[in-house]
């Protein structure tokens, strides 16, 4: 059960659970603090606002959230206030914890901040690492995946659309594998909404269209389309149920 806690002082705001948590203060949202502790084990690859750094012999995750596409040229890291609850590290985390409770593969939320600035807000996300994994894209980079992991994936992603879960970015990217155990990953923007509509196919295409473009991108990329009718099929099997 998930002891959710909010701290709020001087125009900044954070949530956490404080269960799994509970002397959560503005350090930890510090990478000049986890530095200075020797406690950073390493940065996301491309991306020097995700840092993963140890504490309690466990790794987490902080992220700080960037704009993407033309508008993140020129404002990288504000965004409009419109109230806390829509803020987009307040939104994911809360939606973690549901996903949590849903139990399906995705990492534990352990807190967000907020720092609102006027009409505008910053905003920062922390959850445990899932480790020993590595992105689907990567392993194809290096070997085939079997046909069972290619089901396999399938069927996860088909758990998540029964429940309703809209991933916004779902690419080769934010899946990760350890053996045949798939995690998804990075649901900012996402959200749970009706079952009735078409944005499961969406979600499937967005994926598709990311192993295409890194088949094309990378020399060795080891995806065929028998791979994408092997997840379908294990897809269909899991939505069937």
């Amino acid at each position: 059960m998930i002891n959710i806690q909010q701290i709020d002082l001087d125009g900044q705001h954070i949530l956490y659970d404080a269960g799994r948590q509970s002397n959560i203060d503005l350090n930890w949202f510090d990478p000049i603090f986890w530095r200075a502790r020797q406690s950073v084990t390493g940065f996301a690859q491309g991306r020097a606002s995700t840092l993963f750094f140890l504490w309690q012999n466990q790794e987490h995750v902080l992220r700080h959230y960037h704009r993407g596409g033309v508008v993140g040229n020129f404002i990288r890291d504000q965004y409009l206030w419109t109230g806390l609850n829509r803020t987009r590290a307040w939104r994911e985390w809360h939606l973690l914890a549901r996903l949590i409770e849903l139990d399906l593969p995705v990492p534990v939320p352990v807190a967000a901040r907020i720092q609102r600035n006027g009409l505008c807000y910053r905003a920062d996300l922390i959850t445990e690492r899932i480790t020993d994994t590595e992105s689907l894209a990567d392993t194809l980079t290096q070997s085939a995946l079997s046909d069972q992991v290619w089901e396999q994936l399938g069927i996860v992603i088909a758990k998540f659309h029964r429940a309703g879960v809209d991933h916004a970015d779902l690419n080769a990217h934010n899946i990760l594998l350890h053996d045949s155990q798939v995690y998804l990953i990075d649901f900012d923007r996402g959200r749970i909404r009706n079952r009735a509509c078409c944005w499961q196919q969406k979600n499937l295409r967005r994926l598709l269209r990311s192993l295409k473009k890194l088949k094309k991108a990378r020399e060795h990329f080891h995806f065929i389309d028998e791979n994408w009718l092997t997840l379908l099929r294990g897809y269909s099997e899991q939505d069937a149920h």
